[in-house]
């Protein structure tokens, strides 16, 4: 809830960017690339044998899990803060995701982490092929417990 209220606050100092020459970059909040820095060097380490092409497994509940899980719900904060930006804004914002390649890892790492085939196990009594679901055609429900 609170992450779209925050560029509001960088709206104010936006025209004091404006005047530079070089190209100008705006952080997203300290506090959550910070977090987002720290838990790209966890997933790197977990993640760093896989080429890009192959997919990683990863067992439910186990470290490995909980740390892709929070990498990216992290993702998922900075997306929800980027859509509340203004436009001039995020051009700020994503020179410094650039800058840092932040953007890159997150790639790297989705490429690494989505499975070859994303079909939704469960109980299958109907003809495989069709209308099988997905990861993508389902809505997937978060719900922490």
């Amino acid at each position: 809830r609170l992450m779209p209220e925050l560029p509001k606050f960088d709206d104010e100092d936006l025209k004091s960017y404006g005047d530079e020459e070089e190209e100008s970059a705006l952080s997203p909040p300290a506090a959550l690339m910070s977090v987002l820095t720290t838990q790209e060097l966890l997933l790197e380490n977990i993640l760093e044998c896989i080429p890009v092409g192959e997919f990683a497994v990863i067992q439910p509940l186990s470290d490995e899990f909980c740390l892709v899980l929070g990498y990216l719900l992290t993702w998922k904060l900075t997306l929800a803060f980027f859509k509340a930006a203004s436009s001039q804004l995020r051009v700020l914002y994503s020179q410094y995701l650039r800058k840092t390649k932040s953007l890159n890892k997150l790639l790297y790492h989705l490429f690494r982490l989505m499975p070859e085939n994303p079909v939704i196990s469960g109980p299958t009594s109907e003809v495989p092929n069709k209308d099988t679901k997905t990861f993508f055609t389902e809505e997937l429900h978060l719900d922490v417990k």
